[in-house]
Order: C-alpha cells, then sequence, then structure tokens
C-alpha cells in the first residue's frame, strides 16, 4: 500500500494507537490458521471509532474489509490490501424481555449460552457455531435443523454511506447460507433476536446434545473453515466427496478430514494456496463422478502472493 507508514501515523492521530497495526499476520485470526498480512489492521471498540475508520478509508480511497472471527473463511496468502477491521471487541450482549440484542463482533455461541441463561429457547442451534453474530448474519449461519432467518428479528447496519439503518430480516433477504448483506455492502452493528420463553433444564439438555454431535463428528481437533461446501440439491457433499474416495487426499498441509469428508483441515501447516487447490480438485473430481457441482459455502478473499 502507498504511503503505508503515512498512512498509519494519520490514523493514530484519531483513533487509539493500540487499536491499530501494520502488517499484521491474518492467520492469526483465521480459524484455518492461514493467510498472509494486512497492510493496517484496526480493531475499534466502540461504533464512532468504527465510523472514524471508515471515514478515513473513504477519504485516502482504501479498500476496507470486515474479519469477524474468520471462522468460515480462507484469507490469500498475499494478505489484504488497505485497512483489515476486526468488529471482535463490539461484542456486548444484553438482554430486553423476550429478546436477545448482540453487537456483531459477539460470538454466536456465547449469544445462546447468553439466551439458555435468561431460560429464552430458539438459538440453541447455534450453540456449536464458530462464528460471530455479523458472520452469522452475513451468511444465514445454520445447524441441526435451525438457522438465523429464525429468530432474527432486526438487524442495526451501517451502510457504504455512512448512514445507520435498521433493517427487518425480510429485508435482509435471508437464503440457504446467504443473505443480501455483502451484496449491498452492510455492515452489521448488532443483531435482535427474538426468542420464546422455555425451561432452563432442557435448552441445557438440547445444546449438550448438540454439542456431543458436533464433536463426535468434526474434526475440531486441526484448524479449518468449517464446512467447506455448501448442501448441493438432492445430495450430501460429505456423502459425496467420500463416494469419491477423496477422504484422506492431502496437498502439501491441507487434507480431506478421515473424521468427515465436509471438512478440509490444516494438518501441517498449510498454505492458503493448497487448501484453495484441493478445494477446487475436490470440486472437480466430484463433477466427473457424480455430474455434481459443489458450492462453496466458505468465503475466499485476498490476494494470492
Amino acid at each position: 500500500m502507498h504511503n503505508l507508514s503515512e498512512r498509519y501515523h494519520e490514523l493514530c492521530k484519531r483513533i487509539a494507537e493500540d487499536s491499530i497495526k501494520q502488517g499484521e499476520w491474518l492467520k492469526e485470526h483465521t480459524y484455518t490458521r492461514m493467510g498472509g498480512k494486512a497492510d493496517l489492521y484496526v480493531t475499534p471498540d466502540n461504533y464512532e471509532g468504527l465510523q472514524v475508520v471508515i471515514d478515513f478509508a473513504r477519504q485516502h480511497e482504501l479498500p476496507l474489509t470486515i474479519l469477524g472471527f474468520g471462522s468460515n473463511l480462507i484469507v490469500k496468502d498475499g494478505g489484504i490490501r488497505g485497512i483489515v477491521v476486526n468488529l471482535n471487541k463490539l461484542n456486548k450482549i444484553e438482554r430486553h424481555g423476550d429478546q436477545i440484542i448482540a453487537q456483531s463482533g459477539a460470538a454466536i455461541i456465547d449469544v445462546s449460552r447468553a439466551a439458555r441463561e435468561h431460560h429464552l429457547s430458539g438459538l440453541e442451534f447455534a450453540c456449536g457455531i464458530p462464528g460471530s453474530v455479523g458472520g452469522a448474519l452475513y451468511m444465514n449461519a445454520g445447524a441441526y435443523g435451525g438457522e438465523i432467518a429464525d429468530v432474527l428479528e432486526s438487524t442495526l447496519v451501517l451502510t457504504p454511506e455512512g448512514e445507520l439503518v435498521r433493517l427487518t430480516k425480510e429485508q435482509l433477504e435471508l437464503g440457504y447460507r446467504r443473505s443480501n448483506i455483502g451484496p449491498k455492502g452492510y455492515m452489521v452493528l448488532e443483531a435482535t433476536f427474538s426468542l420464546v420463553p422455555g425451561e432452563y433444564d432442557a435448552i441445557k439438555a438440547k445444546m449438550d446434545e448438540l454439542t456431543f454431535l458436533r464433536e463426535s463428528k468434526q474434526p475440531l481437533e486441526y484448524p479449518s473453515c468449517g464446512s467447506v461446501f455448501k448442501r448441493p440439491p438432492g445430495h450430501y457433499a460429505g456423502q459425496l466427496i467420500q463416494e469419491s474416495g477423496l477422504q484422506g487426499t492431502r496437498l502439501g498441509g491441507a487434507e480431506v478430514s478421515t473424521k468427515h469428508a465436509g471438512f478440509i483441515v490444516n494438518v501441517d501447516n498449510a498454505t492458503a494456496g493448497e487448501y484453495i487447490s484441493l478445494i477446487r480438485h475436490v470440486q472437480k473430481t466430484v463433477n466427473e463422478r457424480f455430474g455434481v457441482e459443489l458450492e462453496t459455502e466458505v468465503r475466499i478473499i485476498g490476494e494470492d502472493e
């Protein structure tokens, strides 16, 4: 990035210096443990600081990338130019009656736990989803028969023009692992979830059951992006991959999990290039054998090395 040091020092005059880093390795902030450097990496702790960063990026015509927990994300080895904003410090969770209001940097797992502690049911399905509230809305995250669209009431977003707007879930056009948040350039600031009163023991029992299923079936012992592919109509991605004989296939440090074929794991310091190449190999093999095109659920961003 041109005049990176100059831009860094200029931004330090506008927000707290300890919230800005130059050349931060993004592999330190992704679940795959992969990814090159960000030119500028910023972690604002309030909405005012976030708006300062957005205005700064617009003023200097710098690309702006929002990073949540990095759980359903692959950052390429060349990193990301411009400014990367991590919202994890914006993680407040509150209860208002039968609603839970959570900022976008809160872990969706923590939101489900907060709901449980307040004897509110509806978010049990999210007890094992390793992502932020913002990321969960972005992809309409779901598991075990539930999804964000089932419980979302509304969301507060920042538009590309810098305007604060509250949107209903209908306005987000939520579908299977998709929303219009990315295409419209919205930045999620908080979400309101409408839940129903329930019994604590029943809610906890359901969450314990789903946690057991997740831990027993998913390769959580290795870094990964989670489930790589969307479920193709009439099929299961993991089953197609397994029947293609791809489990255990390795490319560099990336491997198709032997525990769950729908996962690709980083078993030995894989690069993003190796990981992505293995994804493409799986897609090509399954298409050649079954005529089914596997669409990635994971987001792939950044530049090649």
